[in-house]
């Protein structure tokens, strides 16, 4: 594939904006999209957090902070694609359910399927209390259906090989229809590891056409599997969601310097970089 499509990990779910350069505000995401879709993202992944003084590092499922992001990453970024979370832990879908609904976006995260969500650190102790991110197939589906009612493609977000596989048992099943996208997430230390000889075997068990990029979790290593990925023919991601860490080992202070340093990956790997309306017909039909 000669255009690959890249994708701005704009903030994440927890990352705390006290300490990192997340933006939270309706005019802070905005501001930021825009730098992104300067330096080659035709797509944007955006957690929605709470508004209130002091709560930006905590998720918010209000439709209408929901709304006020996004139509402020829409008109600072002109034709940009929205992708938004929907992850939450438990059966209560409510309030990702609600944003879709409110917001419509061209894509939406979809966790495929379960991890143990682990991490020890340089002592053995856990880094935080293991927790168990589930996702089972009845709330995969539900997912899955609200989607298709309001014209959203779900982009299935795989974490270990077994989930990789199930996204083909859903279309065989017929749970998921239309266009089919997979993350390969990289780099999670209970999931799949961010290394790039994995990445042919993992392309293996997409489905039929599947068009596929790496979220890749990390530190100078997220720079390899990049490079394979472009040159498998996959689509691109990166932002301060999913690492700090430029090439050459320098902190990011944005998104917008990740995203430049993608761009460059995708051209000396012999890629086109995919403007919003290329990724429009890549991920969207």
């Amino acid at each position: 594939m000669d255009k690959a499509v890249i994708t701005c990990a704009i903030n994440g779910v927890l990352t705390d904006p006290a300490r990192y350069p997340v933006p939270v505000t309706p005019e802070q995401l905005g501001a930021e999209a825009r730098r992104a879709y300067d330096a080659g993202a035709s797509v944007v992944h955006v957690h929605f957090r709470r508004q209130e003084p002091g709560k930006g590092a905590f998720p918010s499922w209000d439709p209408e902070v929901a709304a006020a992001c996004v139509d402020a990453i829409r008109a600072a970024a002109p034709g940009i694609l929205v992708n938004m979370s929907t992850g939450v832990v438990g059966p209560d879908i409510s309030g990702p359910l609600a944003c879709l609904a409110r917001v419509r976006p061209e894509l939406a995260a979809l966790n495929a399927g379960s991890l143990n969500y682990l991490k020890t650190r340089a002592d053995g102790a856990w880094a935080w209390p293991p927790m168990l991110f589930d996702n089972p197939v009845d709330k995969v589906k539900r997912f899955f259906d609200a989607m298709r009612e309001i014209g959203t493609v779900p982009e299935c977000e795989c974490f270990d090989t077994g989930i990789v596989r199930s996204v083909g048992l859903f279309e065989h099943n017929g749970m998921l229809t239309g266009p089919i996208h997979v993350s390969l997430v990289m780099g999670v230390a209970s999931g799949m590891p961010a290394k790039p000889a994995w990445l042919p075997l993992l392309l293996d068990e997409l489905p039929k056409g599947a068009a596929w990029q790496a979220i890749v979790i990390g530190r100078e290593e997220v720079w390899d599997v990049h490079r394979k990925t472009a040159e498998l023919g996959g689509h691109l991601r990166t932002g301060l969601e999913d690492t700090f860490y430029l090439p050459s080992g320098d902190k990011a202070d944005s998104s917008g310097p990740l995203i430049e340093a993608l761009a460059k990956t995708a051209r000396e790997c012999g890629r086109e970089v995919a403007t919003p309306e290329e990724a429009r017909r890549l991920l969207l039909h």
